[in-house]
C-alpha cells in the first residue's frame, strides 16, 4: 500500500523498502521529548509519544489518508503492531492497563464505518496485550474538520467536546490515549483532561505521527 507494487511473500500491508521508509522517532525512550513537550502546562500526562514524523507529500500522508479515507482499515492495525512491538520492550509502557482511542462522532463513525484510532488501538492492543475500550470516551459534537484550523481554534472547537461513559472502568487505571495524527494536540489535550478527572487514573498517549512545527 506504499509503494502499490506486488508484496513479496511474508509481508502485508508494506514492502520491505516501504517499512524501511518509515522513520521510528526515538521519543518513547525519553520522558522529555517533542510529543510530550507539547502537553506541558495543557494536560497532565504520565508519557507521550509517537511512531514517526508526518510528511506532506511523503509515504506518511499516503498511509494516512488510506487509512482515514479509503477504507484501510489494515494500515492502522500494521503500525499499530509495529509501535506496540517497540513500546513492550520499554518498562513504562509495560504498566498500560488499558488503550482507549480517540472516538469519532457517531455521524461520522456511520458514514466512514469505522474509527482508524481504534484500528491502531488493536494492533497495539495485539502486541501489549492490553484491552482496548472502546466506550471510554464518546464524542459530543459533529464539528467541522481541523486539518486548517490554527492552534487556538483547533483548543476552541474541541474543549468540551469528549465525556467519559463509563467511569467505573477507567478507575484506578493507567490509559494509553491514543490517535492516528497529533499536530496541535488540542483533541487529545481535551481526552486526557476528562480522563484525568476519573478517580485514580493515569494517562499516556502514543500516536502514529506528529506533524513537526
Amino acid at each position: 500500500m506504499g509503494c502499490g507494487k506486488q508484496l513479496p511473500k511474508h509481508t502485508e500491508v508494506l514492502c520491505f523498502i516501504c517499512d524501511s521508509k518509515i522513520n521510528i522517532t526515538p521519543f518513547h525512550l525519553f520522558d522529555n521529548n517533542y510529543v510530550a513537550d507539547k502537553f506541558i502546562g495543557r494536560a497532565k500526562i504520565e508519557q507521550a509519544c509517537s511512531l514517526t514524523l508526518f510528511s506532506k507529500r511523503g509515504l506518511m500522508q499516503h498511509l494516512m489518508h488510506l487509512l482515514k479515507y479509503n477504507g484501510k482499515k489494515e494500515i492502522g492495525i500494521y503500525l499499530g503492531k509495529k509501535y506496540g512491538k517497540l513500546l513492550a520492550a520499554e518498562h513504562k509502557y509495560q504498566q498500560i492497563d488499558c488503550i482507549v482511542p480517540v472516538p469519532l462522532h457517531i455521524k461520522k463513525f456511520e458514514k466512514r464505518g469505522y474509527n482508524q484510532s481504534e484500528c491502531f488501538a488493536s494492533g497495539l492492543a495485539e502486541v501489549l496485550q492490553k484491552p482496548v475500550l472502546t466506550n471510554g470516551l464518546v464524542r459530543l459534537n459533529l464539528k467541522d474538520s481541523q486539518t486548517k484550523k490554527r492552534r487556538l481554534e483547533r483548543w476552541k472547537n474541541v474543549a468540551t467536546d469528549f465525556d467519559c461513559m463509563d467511569e467505573k472502568a477507567l478507575e484506578n487505571k493507567h490509559i494509553l490515549l491514543v490517535d492516528d495524527v497529533l499536530t496541535t494536540g488540542a483533541t487529545l489535550d481535551a481526552c486526557a483532561n476528562i480522563l484525568n478527572q476519573i478517580e485514580n487514573t493515569k494517562v499516556s498517549i502514543a500516536t502514529i505521527c506528529v506533524v513537526m512545527k
